[in-house]
C-alpha cells in the first residue's frame, strides 16, 4: 500500500538530514588531512634591481666565419642525500666533491626527486617570510654569499645557500632549503649553470 503524503514528509527530511552530515564529515576529514601535511615554505629572496642594457657595440661589416660547434658537454650533476646530510657533486661519473648540509626540520622537508637548476645569484637579498624584513648582503645574512634554486610554487623557493650561521651545518634547521658553508656554496657555484641536474634523496 502507498505512504500517505503525512508518513513519507518524515523519511525525506531524515534522508535529507543524513545526506548533509556525510557531505560535512567528509569535508572534515579532508580539511584535516590537509592540514596535517605541511607544504616546503622555502626562502623569500628579494629581487635585485634590473642592470642597464648593454651598450650596443659596433656590428662588423666584415664577413664573420660560423663559431665551430661547442665541444662534448660533460654532464654535471647534483646529488643530495638527506639522511647523510650530504651534497655530492658529479661530473659525468666522477665525483668532484662532497659537502656536509644543514636540512630541514622535521615538518617541512625539503621535496625529494628530480630537478634542476633554476637560477643563481651572488650576494642575494633575503626577506623574512613573515615580517617582510629585508637583509641585504653582508655577515648578517641567512643567505650567505650564494644562492642557487632548484625548486618554486611561484612565491617561495627552495634550494642551495651559504649561511651566517656554519656551526649548524650538519643539523636539520631550515625550513626546506639546503645550507652549505660559504666557502662551500662558492666553490659549487661556480661548476653548475641553470639546467643543472639536482637530485635530492631521502
Amino acid at each position: 500500500m502507498p505512504l500517505k503524503v503525512d508518513e513519507q514528509m518524515p523519511r525525506s527530511f531524515m534522508l535529507l538530514c543524513l545526506g548533509a552530515a556525510a557531505v560535512l564529515l567528509v569535508g572534515q576529514i579532508s580539511g584535516v588531512s590537509k592540514r596535517l601535511v605541511p607544504t616546503p615554505v622555502g626562502i623569500v629572496r628579494g629581487k635585485k634591481p634590473p642592470l642597464p642594457p648593454p651598450a650596443q657595440a659596433m656590428q662588423p661589416t666584415s664577413f664573420q666565419p660560423s663559431p665551430p660547434p661547442p665541444p662534448t658537454a660533460t654532464q654535471t650533476k647534483l646529488v643530495v642525500d638527506l639522511s647523510d646530510r650530504q651534497l655530492t657533486v658529479y661530473k659525468n661519473a666522477a665525483v668532484l666533491g662532497r659537502y656536509p648540509l644543514a636540512v630541514a626540520m622535521a615538518g617541512w622537508e625539503t621535496p625529494t626527486g628530480t630537478f634542476q637548476v633554476l637560477n643563481k645569484e651572488t650576494d642575494p637579498i633575503w626577506v623574512h617570510p613573515i615580517t617582510s624584513e629585508t637583509i641585504g648582503p653582508g655577515p648578517d645574512n641567512p643567505l650567505g654569499k650564494a644562492w642557487i634554486g632548484f625548486w618554486t610554487d611561484g612565491a617561495a623557493e627552495i634550494g642551495f645557500h651559504g649561511t651566517n650561521q656554519e656551526e649548524l651545518i650538519g643539523e636539520a634547521v631550515s625550513h626546506g632549503c639546503l645550507r652549505l658553508r660559504n666557502a662551500d656554496i662558492t666553490a659549487i657555484y661556480a661548476q653548475v649553470t641553470e639546467g643543472t641536474p639536482v637530485i635530492v634523496q631521502p
